[in-house]
């Protein structure tokens, strides 16, 4: 292994979150665990990744006690004896193979369609009401429902703290209920999380807020966001650094120890005039520490293997330039998604310098939770 790549595997404090590398488990939907409840092979699947050198598992979304929160079947949620029972082995587990764990807290909004798990009678949630034919599919939230979800995350990062968990994740990405009331696109509401910036972006820093009052001043609280969007690739919430900064700012305030900066490939510099990317801006701007995200390790294009195709993703993208980004401290840590669904050794074989032995990434993959 390159003296840059051991940089990977170097331990790092960041607050109070102590982790014995710097390679975080990105969060990815699996649908392997019925009725929301983890299994057993779920705990091994987080289990085999963290005893392979991935010094911080963040689980895939799993939904807060509201009764809009889920959007798809057989996703985990994080409420109820049942469920936080799973969790509580999946957490020991990581700990006992030497990583630390965080779950991401989800909930889907306005994606969630009638007839979704666990009542199919209640419609989506979101900043505006949307109808189809007459039919409401969509409820367009009160200022009670905005406290109901407030309260569901406080609760679940609350449950979180009390089976052990590291750090929450709060899902404030991709077009899911947080996003939704960040973009003016998804929210036009006249009170006040309408209209500016400011407003649109108080659901979160009340969210953050709650959280924060929920698990104490030393449980870290990790906030993920996007400028892309699920529904438009090219969407970009703060186009340029002065806005960037409005939007980060209130968050940073409100509590937000690490922020997670999705983007689809983590070397595309986010503005004109500078090659940082969104990670790098955002510790900028903030001078918190931040997780970079982005087809770390691959070489083709997302979309490319998630369409019906026999393509594989390579998994030999060079990522010198990655390392000397981590060494000028542009950010923190680095997130890796797909190449970890595909290997659970890849943290393994990268430390030991065996890149030819990396299993590839392809949609057969997503079949199974190995």
């Amino acid at each position: 292994m390159s003296a840059q790549a051991s940089l990977l595997f170097k331990p790092v404090e960041l607050g109070s979150l102590k982790l014995p590398t710097r390679l975080v488990m990105a969060p990815m939907t699996r649908n392997f665990s019925p009725k929301g409840v983890p299994t057993d092979q779920v705990v091994e699947y987080y289990r085999r990744r963290a005893a392979a050198g991935v010094g911080l598992i963040i689980s895939e979304g799993t939904t807060v006690p509201h009764c809009a929160a889920n959007g798809y079947p057989n996703v985990p949620q994080f409420h109820g004896e049942e469920a936080l029972a799973g969790w509580k082995k999946v957490v020991d587990a990581v700990h006992a193979a030497g990583g630390k764990f965080a779950p991401q807290l989800w909930h889907v909004g306005n994606v969630r369609r009638l007839g979704t798990e666990p009542d199919p009678s209640v419609p989506g949630f979101g900043p505006m009401a949307k109808y189809k034919d007459d039919k409401l599919i969509v409820h367009g939230m009160t200022h009670e429902d905005i406290q109901d979800v407030v309260r569901a995350f406080a609760q679940a990062a609350k449950d979180a703290k009390a089976i052990g968990c590291d750090a929450v994740e709060l899902h404030g990405a991709h077009g899911y209920l947080i996003d939704q009331f960040f973009w003016e696109g998804t929210n036009q509401r006249d009170d006040e999380y309408g209209g500016s910036m400011e407003n649109r972006g108080r659901f979160a820093v009340e969210i953050i807020r709650a959280v924060r009052e929920a698990v104490g001043p030393d449980f870290p609280i990790i906030f993920r966001f996007s400028q892309w969007k699920q529904q438009d690739y090219t969407a970009r919430l703060a186009p340029t650094p002065e806005l960037l900064e409005q939007f980060l700012k209130p968050l940073a305030e409100a509590g937000v120890d690490i922020f997670h900066c999705s983007q689809r490939r983590y070397w595309e510099p986010e503005f004109e005039g500078s090659s940082l990317n969104l990670a790098g801006w955002t510790r900028k701007i903030t001078g918190k520490p931040c997780i970079t995200v982005g087809s770390v390790g691959l070489d083709s294009e997302f979309l490319e293997y998630m369409v019906k195709t026999d393509k594989v993703a390579k998994t030999d993208a060079n990522i010198d330039d990655l390392l000397q980004r981590l060494d000028n401290q542009e950010f923190d840590l680095v997130a890796v998604g797909r190449v970890l669904i595909s290997d659970p050794e890849w943290a393994t074989k990268l430390r030991e310098g065996r890149i030819d032995e990396i299993l590839p990434f392809s949609r057969e993959a997503l079949k199974a939770l190995n």
